[in-house]
Formats: structure tokens, sequence, C-alpha cells
């Protein structure tokens, strides 16, 4: 109340309504006690620079990381860092004035085109807050899209974290929501899962595509072809999309929506973010996509120009009529993806694709040969794979971080490993041999 500038009499009016003398009458007992705080005596700049040195030593540095799960590490070329901090993009995050805003317009517009060419799709989206948001997104773009149906189809083998997001979006929605079961040995999408509840109530399949488990869909025109016959709509989540460096994109089977995070794409995996999800999807559907989409035109002197197009959020048009009520896009994440993505090119993606690939195979091949441990799928696995053992999961991963090595993560079916192109061949050797001394 004190910053809040009300006159006094405008104050002793508020008290009078509320039949009290003085502000401090109405906080709570708890706010009211003025506990005296033993702050400690002042420091000088050396001696509290020498406090933080001696935490920091305390960190333990130096593991062999092999966590994945949905966050990927790559290297991210020094030019990535220091184009994305100069002083030209650091502009207001919301692009409402074109005149005054055509570098960040310009950015997200190439951001669009990247990842619409990359999907095999023919529009994109500036941007989403992540990858779990982008497909309860689309699954809320595909019942607008089919009303009435009501009825969602996400598979098992998606990301959990992904699950738990779509299901937060969807609970009020009167929706019927089922999932598809996966292969037990390949760990790819059940095609006969997906015949069963497959019907003509329902709007939208979510799939995921490598899927949590490192897992390529392997019939990936089939359950397009199934969607599309049912009248429904196949929306693909790539939790990696550096994986479309290599593998042939979703869009290329037919699919309707292509969503994801980009991450990979010259963002630091950092303590959990801020990530970028990108969503594409086809040009008919142009009116029901979330969030913002930057649009090309010329100016009054016919110059190449860039402007905020068929936006359809709430800030921008009446409230029930908006798509989604995404607020902001990550801005600077889209900035540095698009600029990775500048300086990588299709070779140097390729390149990188390439490498985690084959150092994945490299790995699951090695841990194969370990008495004890069993590889879980059969599919084709990019950057991930899964391997079980008898020996308690938690008691394995506490063990290698000993010998300092975050080995995985655990899941339902077992220990999730991720190799990218920063894993040497020297470190996969140490975790197997590590492993199997353990073992």
């Amino acid at each position: 109340m004190k910053y809040i500038p009300h006159t006094q009499a405008e104050i002793k009016s508020m008290l009078s309504a509320l039949d009290v003398s003085s502000i401090e009458d109405i906080l709570p007992a708890a706010l009211k006690k003025n506990p005296k705080i033993d702050f400690p005596k002042p420091h000088s700049e050396i001696e509290i620079q020498s406090l933080l040195n001696s935490l920091a030593v305390q960190n333990e540095v130096g593991f062999d990381n092999f966590l994945g799960a949905g966050a990927y590490r790559h290297y991210i070329p020094e030019i990535v860092g220091v184009l994305s901090s100069r002083s030209e993009f650091a502009t207001a995050y919301t692009p409402y004035q074109p005149e005054a805003s055509q570098g960040t317009l310009q950015s997200l517009f190439e951001f669009q085109t990247m990842m619409a060419d990359l999907c095999g799709m023919e529009i994109a989206n500036a941007s989403m807050y992540e990858g779990a948001t982008a497909c309860a997104e689309a699954i809320l773009m595909a019942l607008r899209i089919h009303p009435p149906k009501n009825k969602v189809l996400i598979g098992k083998n998606i990301h959990p974290r992904y699950q738990a997001t779509c299901l937060s979006y969807l609970k009020d929605q009167n929706l019927e929501i089922q999932f598809i079961d996966y292969d037990q040995q390949s760990g790819c999408l059940d095609l006969k899962s997906l015949k069963a509840h497959l019907d003509r109530n329902t709007a939208c399949v979510l799939i995921q595509s490598p899927n949590y488990f490192g897992i390529v869909e392997s019939a990936m025109q089939e359950i397009s072809n199934l969607i599309q016959k049912n009248e429904s709509l196949c929306a693909v989540a790539i939790a990696d999309p550096t994986s479309l460096g290599l593998f042939e994109p979703p869009g290329n089977f037919g699919v309707h929506i292509v969503v994801g995070e980009a991450q990979s794409f010259g963002n630091p995996v950092s303590f959990g973010g801020p990530y970028v999800g990108f969503f594409a999807t086809r040009k008919e559907f142009v009116r029901q996509i979330p969030g913002r989409i930057v649009g090309e035109s010329v100016d009054l002197d016919g110059k190449r120009a860039f402007t905020l197009t068929l936006s359809t959020r709430e800030q921008h048009i009446r409230r029930e009529k908006a798509t989604s009520n995404i607020c902001t896009n990550q801005n600077l994440c889209a900035l540095r993806s698009t600029i990775y993505l500048s300086t990588m090119g299709p070779a140097g993606l390729k390149e990188t694709a390439g490498a985690c690939y084959s150092k994945t195979q490299y790995a699951k091949e090695l841990f194969s040969k370990i008495k004890g441990v069993s590889i879980r799928f059969s599919g084709t696995a990019y950057n991930e794979f899964v391997y079980s053992t008898s020996k308690n999961m938690s008691a394995i991963l506490s063990e290698l971080q000993k010998h300092k090595i975050f080995g995985g993560v655990g899941t339902n079916e077992g220990i999730l490993v991720c190799c990218t192109e920063l894993n040497t061949k020297e470190q996969i050797h140490r975790y197997t041999q590590t492993l199997e001394s353990l073992l």
C-alpha cells in the first residue's frame, strides 16, 4: 500500500469502508511479526569473490554425459552466441510495429521457412513455448478442424512429459482420450492397436518419431494412410529435429501436422530451458495455426518487408475467437536456431545426424556384448536406445555417477542412453567397461 500513489484521503476512505483504523489492522498476524534477521557483516568485493570461488570448486565436473530424454547436447558453433548477443536483436519481444522490428521479423520468417522445409510441410509458425505444448496445440487445432469429433489418440511411446502436458491441456475439453500401445519387440507403434482404436469419431492421432525410446517409426507411410483413410488428422512430434538431417521428413508421408522441440538447434541444455517449440502444417490449415505467423510483403517503396499476419492470438482479436492463449514465442531461442541452421547448412546438419546415428549404433553393439545386458528394442535407433539388466536400475545409475558417468535416464523399460556427436568412442568404451565391472 505504501508504494501505491493513493492520497491520504483515499486511504482514509478505504479504511473506513473496511471499518479499520489503519493498514496494519488488515495484515495477517504472520506478517506483523518482525523477527531479527542475523545478517552477516558486510564484505569487500575481493572477499565476496573469494567466497563464491570456494563454493564453485565444490561443483563436480568432468562427467561423461549420456543423458537425453528430450534434452540433447549438440555442438553449438561460436557464431551462434556471438550473433544472437548483438544489440540489434535486443528489441521489444513482440514485433507489433514492423517499421521498428524488421530484423526480428526477418529472423522469425527465416525460422519459419527453415522449419517448414525441414519438416516437409508448407507453412510453420514463429515458434511455440516448447515441444510439449506444441503437441497439445496440434491436438487442439485438429479438434477445431474436425468438429464435432471429440476423440484423441496418443501413442504410449511418446515422451511422458509430452503426454502429461497434452492431458493437462485437454482434461477439461470433454474429450475421449485413448492411448495406442507400442510393439514390445521393435518399440514402434503397434499398428493393430492403432486400427483397433481408430473410428469415425477420432479427430487426431499424435505419434512421435524418433519416439521416447529413440526408435524411428518404420511404418510412417502406413500409419499416415490409415489415419487419412479414417478422415482424421495425423500429428507427428519430433524431440530432436537433427534427425531430419538423415531421415525422411514426416511431411513426405502425407501427415498433417509436424511439431517438436528445436532446442537441439543452437540452444544449450542449460538447466532445462528456455526451449523453443516449432509447429508446421499444410497451407490449408493456416487459419487454425496457434501463435504467431510472420509474413513477407513489400513496403510503400516496393522493398521487401516483413510483418505479423493472419494472427489469431487473443491479444489481436476477441478472446473467444482466438485459436490459442499462447502469449509469447521464444524469440531469442528461435534466433539461435536460425543462426545455427544457417551456419550448418544441409550438409552440416546431415553430418551431425550421421555422427549421432553411427555412434548410437556403435554403443548399442558394445552394450549388447556385455553379459547381463539386454538391448530393449530392435527398431532403428537414433540418438538413444534402451538397455535393461537384472540389477536395480537406480543402483546402476548411482554407481555410474560415482565413476563420473551420467549413465542415462531411468524409464519403465530400462535405462535410456543418449549418444550425440559430442560423445567420443573413448567415453562409450569407458561406460561399457564400467557397466560390465558393476554387473
